[in-house]
């Protein structure tokens, strides 16, 4: 008696549907599929037969007996389950996977630019001049503040940071130090800005600092993905926004445009500081070289 292999959701669904009854065969293949469903998606039916030990047509007679016209027409389902990013697809290499698949239309650049931009013309209605205006006044009253992104998002913590530092704020980039963190955090306190960035799905340590920073009484700033996972406690103040659908290139670009917005808000409603701190780093900036010489 044969054992159905488990099976993830879309693919249950389809055995479900057609009325199919596995052969020793069809388990020896669908195991195949789950031992790496990325390679499914891009093989050919002779390959995936071959690496189960089975004849050439193996493949073909599973993917009929699920109901498609042949496997080219089930590996097209597995590629489109691919690019929506479901059941055992939803990983990382998924997502290179799949924007690989759309690649094959049309070149590598033109899907990431037309993916940068269809996530950017989203955002000008996600986004309000108020919610952009809210975090640069919670920033402008702030006595310290802590930026904290992990994975990708790391890189754009430091980003603003920096900036933050350039325009006369005490920033600090937690993600740059990550095991000196309790050292840095230890002054956190009311009046405090604690700024999260939260890309898919919130890191442990981002979710550590937002319940101290609500413990501590500091506002908390967070900037997310449409889709992530709620943040819980909630931030005092939120701006969600997608950085591309599944399969598409998840923009940095979003992100960052409504940092930059943030900041160039702010140096607007801060009665000078913003445009004194970059000059003075500017001349400060101009005088190191002579410094260090001498």
């Amino acid at each position: 008696m044969n054992t159905k292999p488990q099976l993830p959701g879309f693919l249950g669904a389809v055995l479900s549907q057609s009325g199919a009854r596995l052969t020793e065969a069809d388990v020896r293949l669908i195991d195949v599929l789950l031992q790496d469903p990325l390679r499914a998606a891009m093989e050919n039916g002779k390959d995936v037969s071959s690496r189960a030990g089975l004849h050439p047509a193996a493949a073909v007679r599973l993917a009929q007996r699920l109901g498609f016209a042949g496997y080219p027409e089930f590996r097209a389902f597995l590629q489109s389950n691919l690019v929506e990013g479901t059941g055992d697809f939803e990983s990382g290499s998924a997502r290179i996977a799949a924007r690989l698949i759309r690649a094959s239309e049309s070149s590598a650049l033109s899907l990431v630019l037309d993916s940068e931009i269809a996530a950017l013309q989203q955002l000008r209605a996600a986004v309000t001049d108020d919610g952009i205006r809210t975090f640069a006044k919670a920033i402008r009253g702030g006595r310290r503040v802590f930026v904290l992104g992990r994975s990708h998002a790391a890189t754009l913590a430091a980003l603003i940071a920096m900036r933050l530092r350039r325009s006369g704020y005490d920033a600090v980039d937690l993600s740059a130090v990550t095991h000196q963190m309790s050292e840095h955090l230890v002054p956190l306190s009311a009046g405090d800005v604690v700024w999260l960035l939260a890309f898919r799905r919130p890191s442990p340590v981002v979710l550590e600092v937002l319940r101290l920073a609500r413990r501590r009484g500091a506002t908390v700033l967070a900037l997310t993905d449409v889709g992530g996972t709620r943040l819980d406690p909630a931030p005092d103040h939120l701006i969600a926004a997608s950085r591309g659908g599944p399969g598409d290139s998840q923009s940095l670009v979003v992100p960052m445009t409504i940092a930059n917005a943030v900041i160039l808000d702010l140096a607007a409603i801060d009665d000078g500081k913003s445009f004194k701190a970059l000059e003075d780093f500017r001349a400060f900036r101009n005088e190191l070289p002579a410094m260090i010489g001498r």
